[in-house]
C-alpha cells in the first residue's frame, strides 16, 4: 500500500514538472493595419491656416497650397520655417517644363542652391505625383532635400516612392499655368512673396503687365499671287522635287535618356525618365 502511494506520487511529481518544463504559448497581438495616405486636403484656406501656404507670383495671382504633416511633417515644418524667414521671397522658378512640373526654391537661380538649415531624411510616402501635388527637390541622395520643391502641372507617377510630397495646390492652379517655362526660362516667373495664412499679409504689389504691342498704320502689303488660282495648265510644274537616287540630306535628331547630374545646373537627381526630364533634384 505504501509502495502504491509513493508511485502515485511520483508521478504527481512527474507530471507538475512536465507542466512547468513546457513552453509559455506567447500571446497574439492584434495591431490595426496602418491608416492608408489619402490625396484629398482640405480646400478652404481658413481651416487651420497655419498649414496654408501663399505664394504670391509675378504673374499677378496668389496660389494656395495645403501643407500636410501627416504626409511629410519634417519638410512641412521646413517649408514653414522658411516661409516665415522670407526666404523665398524674390526666388524665381528655375525650372520649368512643359506638361511637367515647375521647380523653385533656390536662392541663386541656378538649380545648385538652398538654404543654411541642414538637409533632410527622406520621408517618401505612398501619395502619387497628380496634377498641383508640391513635392520636395533633392539629387541623387535621398536624403538631401533641403529647400527647393516643385508643383507638378501633370501626373508624372515615375516619381512616386522617390520623392516626398509634403502638400497639394488648393487654389490658383491657373497661376501655376502661367509660370514661364525654362530651363531656366528667359524671363522667368518670380515668387513677390510666401507666408503662411495664418501671418494675414495682404497681396504684394504686383508688378504692372507689359504694355501691348504697337500697332502700326502703314497697311500691310497685298499678299502674293496663289499660284495655284490660275487655270490648271497654267500652274507651274514643281522644281525642287528630289530625284529618286538622291539621298535625304534631313537631319533626324533622336532624343535619348537623361540622368540627372547631382548638383549640376538644372541637373536632376532620381534616376532616368523616358522623355528626357529627368526627376527633379538640385
Amino acid at each position: 500500500m505504501t509502495s502504491r502511494l509513493t508511485v502515485s506520487f511520483a508521478m504527481v511529481l512527474a507530471l507538475f514538472a512536465l507542466q512547468g518544463c513546457a513552453p509559455h504559448k506567447q500571446k497574439v497581438v492584434l495591431t490595426a493595419p496602418a491608416a492608408t495616405l489619402s490625396a484629398v486636403v482640405d480646400p478652404d484656406v481658413t481651416h487651420d491656416p497655419d498649414t496654408v501656404l501663399y505664394l504670391d507670383l509675378s504673374d499677378g495671382g496668389r496660389v494656395a497650397i495645403r501643407l500636410m504633416p501627416k504626409w511629410a511633417p519634417a519638410h512641412v515644418e521646413r517649408i514653414k520655417t522658411l516661409a516665415k524667414q522670407g526666404f523665398y521671397n524674390g526666388q524665381i522658378f528655375h525650372r520649368v517644363i512643359e506638361g511637367f512640373m515647375a521647380q523653385t526654391g533656390d536662392p541663386t537661380g541656378t538649380g545648385q542652391g538652398g538654404s543654411k538649415l541642414p538637409d533632410l531624411k527622406s520621408e517618401f510616402n505612398d501619395l502619387p505625383h497628380l496634377r498641383g501635388m508640391v513635392s520636395m527637390a533633392r539629387t541623387d541622395d535621398p536624403n538631401s532635400a533641403n529647400s527647393q520643391f516643385f508643383i507638378v502641372f501633370y501626373p508624372r507617377f515615375q516619381l512616386d516612392h522617390n520623392y516626398t510630397i509634403f502638400g497639394r495646390v488648393i487654389s490658383g492652379m491657373p497661376w501655376v499655368d502661367k509660370i514661364v517655362r525654362g530651363e531656366p526660362p528667359t524671363n522667368p516667373t518670380k515668387i513677390i512673396q510666401a507666408s503662411l495664412a495664418s501671418e494675414n499679409k495682404p497681396l504684394p504689389a504686383f508688378p504692372p503687365p507689359p504694355p501691348p504691342a504697337p500697332t502700326s498704320l502703314v497697311p500691310a502689303p497685298a499678299p502674293a499671287a496663289d499660284p495655284t488660282d490660275a487655270p490648271p495648265s497654267q500652274v507651274a510644274a514643281p522644281t525642287d522635287l528630289p530625284t529618286p537616287d538622291a539621298p535625304d540630306r534631313t537631319q533626324k535628331r533622336h532624343g535619348g535618356h537623361r540622368r540627372g547630374g547631382g548638383m549640376g545646373g538644372g541637373g536632376m537627381g532620381g534616376g532616368n525618365s523616358d522623355d528626357g526630364t529627368g526627376g527633379p533634384g538640385q
